[in-house]
């Protein structure tokens, strides 16, 4: 199972985007998604700041700010394939 997490905020344009491309990709893959809210998290502020959305695959750090349906089913392609 391909395991992804993305850091977001509220009130983020950038991560409902991201969130959205997201939700219509993952079905295709044995994967599953948990979303973290940063705000009120002073370590998660911290770490992230307004760097937001970020999206890490697998423990790693996929993409920042914006991913196109495609580059993800690319990613989560390449991760499914070990």
């Amino acid at each position: 199972m391909i395991e992804l997490i993305l850091y977001t905020r509220s009130e983020c344009g950038l991560c409902r985007e991201m969130e959205e491309t997201i939700a219509a990709e993952l079905p295709k893959f044995d994967a599953r998604l948990q979303r973290i809210e940063i705000d009120g998290d002073p370590g998660l502020e911290a770490r992230f700041g307004v760097e937001v959305p970020v999206l890490f695959v697998n423990d790693r750090k996929a993409f920042k700010y914006r991913c196109t349906p495609g580059e993800l089913r690319k990613r989560l392609a390449r991760e499914a394939r070990g």
